[in-house]
């Protein structure tokens, strides 16, 4: 029972961790690697699906918002594009890359793919340290 318990906070604080709510993601997930190592799979899939609907979440209200005339980030994202989103895993920098690509209106499904990947990636880095 606790597994699955573990999964869901995982899931949790993964989601939490890609919106501007504290969430320590790569903590749980080390942790729950550990302690679960059969489970490994499963809670770096859930934690990279969990933490890429959190910056969805980021993205979707980007679209809400009307984009800052002159702004760095918008400015930044313009001239490299899409690709910038798999730098949505890093700390303050990730949020705010979320919610400037909805406002830019980035294409969804890319935007949702490269977040994933850089999620995933990063995720995949945790779970190789602790193995």
């Amino acid at each position: 029972m606790i597994e699955q318990w573990g999964l869901a906070g995982v899931a949790l604080s993964a989601f939490l961790s890609a919106t501007i709510l504290p969430g320590n993601s790569e903590i749980a997930l080390f942790a729950y690697s550990r302690q679960f190592p059969e489970h490994v799979m499963a809670a770096l899939l859930l934690a990279s699906l969990a933490n890429t609907a959190g910056s969805i979440t980021s993205y979707a209200a980007g679209r809400w918002f009307k984009p800052p005339e002159s702004s760095r980030v918008s400015r930044w994202l313009q001239r490299w594009g899409c690709g910038t989103l798999l730098l949505a895993w890093l700390p303050l920098i990730g949020d705010g890359l979320c919610l400037a690509a909805g406002w830019l209106r980035f294409p969804f499904l890319l935007s949702v793919t490269l977040i994933f990947v850089g999620k995933c990636a990063r995720y995949c880095a945790i779970v190789w340290f602790v193995m």
